[in-house]
């Protein structure tokens, strides 16, 4: 029987859900189908999931591919979805080892470069909370999954790199089309991006407020020290 599994998390608002991943290969005439609820972008993935794939070296299956999403009651929403339904299908095909319990999210680029996401640190929050610390995501949301304790973070810059670690076949990889040679996987620290301003925040104006004043007594105590004692 042709099945693959992998895990991923939906998000309702800042509640993460963890949803268990099945693809099937059939003997049916060329077609792939996702069930499950998805809205809109996650339908769409089939189109990126397959030139990812191609463009990855490890091309899709010219079979009846069928995706489900778990639980079928609950909505699936964006393209983080991407990342796990793939890993599935190549699983489905016997391109790759079993995943285990790793859960994955990332969006794919048409090329197989894995994108990020929004909601990253609520979805890692919930997928380690439900005994699934090891995350798989793109390598610019490493650092913000990182910051959840306990979580087993592995980030990759390409489809390729990723499906490598995970068993399949180097000679047919796609592994020379970046313009270096530098390692997809991040184990240590990320250097960190710019520095988030307050200005970027809609509303919340007592919540901004109280920012402010509590960052202007910090730097006043860093001038001057605690009252009474000498600067």
């Amino acid at each position: 029987m042709a099945l693959g599994r992998t895990y991923s998390i939906a998000l309702v608002g800042l509640n993460g859900y963890m949803v268990e991943v099945e693809a099937d290969i059939g003997q049916t005439l060329p077609a792939f189908v996702i069930l499950g609820l998805p809205d809109a972008s996650l339908n769409e993935a089939k189109e990126r999931i397959r030139s990812a794939a191609r463009n990855s070296g490890i091309p899709l299956s010219r079979r009846k591919i069928t995706a489900n999403l778990i639980p079928a009651s609950l909505p699936k929403r964006g393209s983080g979805f991407d990342l796990a339904v793939t890993m599935a299908v190549l699983r489905a095909a016997g391109d790759i080892k079993p995943t285990g319990r790793a859960v994955f999210i990332a969006e794919l680029g048409l090329d197989g470069r894995l994108r990020p996401v929004r909601g990253i640190l609520p979805a890692v929050m919930a997928s380690v909370q439900a005994g699934f610390p090891d995350i798989v995501v793109a390598q610019a949301n490493h650092a913000e999954a990182s910051l959840v304790p306990g979580a087993r973070v592995r980030s990759y810059r390409t489809l390729a790199r990723l499906a490598l670690d995970f068993g399949a076949d180097p000679q047919e990889l796609a592994l020379d089309f970046e313009p270096d040679d530098a390692p997809d996987t991040v184990t240590g620290p990320v250097e960190a991006g710019p520095c988030p301003d307050m200005a970027d925040v809609s509303g919340q104006g007592d919540a901004r407020r109280a920012l402010e004043v509590a960052a202007a007594g910090a730097h006043h105590l860093l001038l001057t020290g605690p009252p009474g004692l000498c600067p």
